[in-house]
């Protein structure tokens, strides 16, 4: 019977799931440390939760902690955040015949959203015109995203992540 890469793994630091959290812990540095340096007034899990609140227009907390994957607790502080900044509004509507808490975003958070968006542009595209020859190819990306997908998916059938 033959065997797979991963099956003949000794130790889990040579796993893929170990490369996947290192990378995950670098980048996660990296981007509280980008934006910083881009001086705005939100983090990246605040910028993620706009985006994905303005991608999914009157979102609940549920829900949406299920997008970017919180807890409601997290969630909840990010959304607190949010709101005191002026960026987002909560209010109360019907699901299912129930009462539930919906957001929607501001236009002053979608300004915020928008000139960050701008910067983080600007940010990568200089990011990559650094590193020259050393980019990798649109077609390489895709299939990386593609199988990270494959890989979140497999992983999301066997994790319960208490949303």
């Amino acid at each position: 019977m033959e065997t797979t890469d991963e099956e003949n793994i000794m130790r889990y630091t040579d796993s893929l799931y170990y490369d996947l959290e290192q990378t995950t812990k670098f980048f996660k540095a990296f981007s509280l440390k980008f934006f910083k340096k881009l001086n705005v007034n939100l983090s990246p899990d605040e910028y993620v939760t706009i985006e994905t609140i303005l991608c999914n227009a009157g979102i609940c907390q549920r829900d949406l902690a299920k997008l970017i994957l919180k807890d409601r607790a997290n969630t909840g502080k990010i959304l607190d955040s949010l709101e005191e900044k002026g960026y987002i509004t909560r209010f109360v509507d019907m699901k299912n015949n129930r009462l539930v808490r919906k957001m929607g975003v501001t236009e002053t958070g979608k300004i915020v959203y928008d000139e960050v968006t701008e910067k983080l542009k600007a940010a990568i595209n200089k990011i990559h015109a650094m590193h020259g020859n050393s980019k990798i190819p649109k077609e390489e990306k895709e299939a990386l995203r593609n199988t990270l997908k494959r890989f979140r998916d497999n992983l999301s059938r066997i994790v319960d992540m208490q949303i």
